[in-house]
């Protein structure tokens, strides 16, 4: 009986520990993005999954009110705006325009952004380590990449005679990021032009343009609009026989050659975190941005072989995920 006792009051001690862990009350939490939901990919389960491993339940404790752009940004302060009237208690956001168009919708609410190449930059926050105001979250650091990334692809193509650089003219980071990516590429002799798509259907009309031009590679900048049409882009380089290189390795899974950058899908777990500490009280403004420690690099030995092109062996062996 007394052994019987003791795992009962094990059991209860157990129990109620669980429900201390769990979140007192009901929370909303808005989400607000410049794809549509069918572009959002695995990025939106991961941050789920982080709100799941923190005690949030959807249909008991918590509720998610999604806005999706579908690539037009010029519907995000719509959407923001929507998304305050409804009265939700955090704001997720995915990239710089969705939390510009949110941070002007309210001053008081707080922001959280998934992922963001310059926050500073664009104004979003004070500094990193005391971010001030309604708005924190998780950089990328998208610009100070730049170098790197076209040094692994000239590494990748030591025949690469130029560039195509593919930008969101509607997203502010893209100014800075061009301007690093062409320094980036001056230093290396690479040549770049640019080439901007605001809408995903500006996209087939870019490649087509580029038809034919194999000593062409194309480096796509981050951008959440670009992201989330990470295929069609694949499959209009794959058709054109153009190797890619991007910012996430999502790219690499949809038939790019190669990426390189910070783990989006970890950022995103990363901001439920962030979502779960000022709902329980802390405030965004104390709360420093967050910034990847870790960079992977992802390579397609399948493309290349598609593309014709032999990666190099110190490439590969670089290399934080292959696809063969």
């Amino acid at each position: 009986m007394r052994a019987l006792a003791v795992v009962a009051g094990v059991v209860v001690v157990a129990h109620a520990a669980s429900l201390a862990a769990q979140p007192a009350k009901s929370v909303r939490v808005g989400f607000l993005s410049s794809t549509a939901e069918s572009g959002a990919g695995g990025r939106v389960e991961a941050f789920r999954q982080g709100l799941r491993d923190l005690g949030y339940v959807e249909g008991q404790n918590l509720r998610i009110e999604y806005r999706w752009a579908g690539g037009r940004d010029d519907r995000l302060p719509a959407l923001a705006a929507d998304l305050v009237r409804s009265g939700v208690d955090v704001i997720v956001t995915q990239g710089t325009p969705p939390t510009l168009a949110a941070r002007q919708a309210t001053a008081t609410i707080p922001i959280v952004f998934a992922v963001l190449g310059d926050a500073v930059g664009a104004g979003l926050v004070a500094s990193m380590g005391r971010p001030g105001g309604n708005v924190t979250g998780l950089t990328s650091i998208a610009p100070d990449l730049a170098g790197k990334r076209l040094a692994l692809l000239r590494q990748a193509l030591p025949g690469l005679a130029r560039g195509v650089v593919l930008a969101n003219p509607t997203n502010p980071l893209s100014v800075r990021e061009v301007k690093e990516t062409i320094a980036a590429g001056h230093s290396l002799g690479l040549p770049l032009q640019i080439r901007e798509a605001s809408r995903p259907e500006q996209l087939e009309e870019i490649f087509a343009t580029l038809r034919g031009e194999r000593a062409t590679a194309v480096i796509v900048l981050s951008d959440v609009m670009l992201s989330s049409q990470r295929a069609l882009i694949s499959e209009l380089a794959l058709g054109n026989r153009l190797p890619v290189v991007a910012w996430t390795q999502e790219f690499v899974e949809s038939g790019s050659l190669m990426s390189y950058g910070p783990n989006i899908l970890d950022m995103h777990r990363r901001a439920a975190v962030m979502v779960d500490r000022i709902l329980k009280g802390a405030r965004p403004a104390d709360l420093p941005v967050e910034q990847p420690t870790t960079f992977e690099l992802a390579v397609s030995l399948r493309t290349a072989r598609i593309l014709g092109l032999t990666i190099p062996p110190a490439v590969v062996l670089q290399a934080d995920r292959v696809i063969r």
